[in-house]
């Protein structure tokens, strides 16, 4: 059965009208699913019972079960064990940032895939195999479950930024990342921008000149954890089909095309990639590139083979003297295993 959180107004005028509703029919369903965000069709109270009755029966509104919720010691991140209506589970994370300078945010790190098919081996993700990719309801549904979740415990507070960098690989599950993207951007939704959206790859460069192509103007975010082609095949294994001179090039097209800075995210592994010379090495690939560097300490994960470098700061001063702006990635929710790299659908119920 389809889901009524993956169809656009537009979509679901369509479909109404076909059934010989009048058009504005349309534009109240999408109202109640996506602006209300309810989960029972008896809640729609003007729309004619018999066309309730006939969307029940042909359309779900099912949004993630939550199993389990975990919250950080730091009481700023909450992460969820979300069941799909197929029994299948990810996890998905809630930051809630909040600023003395700037505005707060309240960001969820969303899933797209149960499991992934990359194989990084620093990657708690990765290490089950791919199980399926996900619908563009299913990953709407993470964020209005956590929308949920959040205006519970703060009524005034909403979901303001989403960052694909969940459980999966975005760019391998490109056409229901994009239409996720569109309904959270529509107005009478969630309404959150392009410029508060972020999508993150370790490097699928037709998916990278694909989501140029599109004209959303979102952020991306490239993990790039090696800057040779040697350290990248090891760390990185979708490097071996597209490697760093693809990449970097599709990289550069995508500022050209959009106009947005490229993110790289950098995880820095003892021995791996963290020597001086790795730093200059990557200060020459990304020169004259408009980008910030994330570096990432690297997380702890089960039966992990790797260990988190000691000289996180050292590098940033290595980098910065080659110009290249970076930042050490504030790090949340690692006590909880919900940091990068350290999701998983494996979480026992409790």
């Amino acid at each position: 059965m389809d889901n009524l959180y993956g169809l656009t107004e537009r979509e679901m005028t369509d479909l109404l009208t076909g059934w010989g509703q009048p058009a504005f029919r349309g534009t109240q369903l999408f109202s109640w699913v996506q602006g209300k965000q309810v989960e029972d069709y008896s809640r729609m109270v003007n729309l004619p019972g018999t066309l309730r009755q006939e969307l029940d029966a042909h359309y779900s509104l099912y949004l993630p079960d939550v199993v389990t919720m975990q919250t950080s010691l730091k009481n700023d991140t909450q992460k969820a064990l979300l069941r799909l209506e197929d029994g299948l589970t990810v996890e998905t994370v809630l930051m809630r940032y909040r600023r003395r300078d700037a505005r707060d945010r309240n960001t969820v790190c969303v899933s797209s895939q149960v499991g992934c098919a990359m194989g990084c081996p620093f990657c708690a993700t990765g290490q089950g195999g791919l199980q399926r990719s996900l619908s563009a309801a299913e990953i709407l549904g993470q964020i209005v479950r956590m929308n949920k979740l959040l205006k519970k415990d703060h009524p005034q507070d909403k979901v303001t930024n989403v960052v694909f960098m969940g459980m999966g690989e975005p760019l391998h599950n490109t056409a229901a990342v994009l239409k996720a993207i569109r309904l959270l951007g529509d107005p009478g939704g969630l309404n959150i921008g392009a410029r508060r959206i972020t999508v993150s790859t370790c490097g699928l460069v037709p998916g990278i000149r694909q989501l140029a192509g599109e004209g959303l103007g979102v952020t991306l975010a490239v993990s790039l954890h090696g800057a040779t082609n040697e350290v990248r095949d090891r760390l990185v294994p979708v490097n071996r089909t597209y490697p760093l001179e693809e990449l970097i090039d599709a990289c550069r097209d995508y500022f050209e095309t959009t106009g947005r800075r490229i993110t790289f995210e950098y995880a820095l592994i003892e021995g791996e990639n963290d020597r001086q010379e790795d730093a200059r090495q990557l200060g020459r690939l990304l020169r004259g590139l408009n980008c910030q560097v994330n570096l990432i300490p690297l997380n702890p994960i089960q039966d992990g083979q790797y260990c988190r470098s000691p000289g996180v700061r050292g590098f940033v001063r290595l980098l910065e003297g080659q110009g290249i702006e970076a930042v050490v990635r504030e790090e949340m929710g690692a006590d909880i295993d919900a940091a990068c790299g350290q999701l998983s659908s494996t979480q026992k119920e409790m």
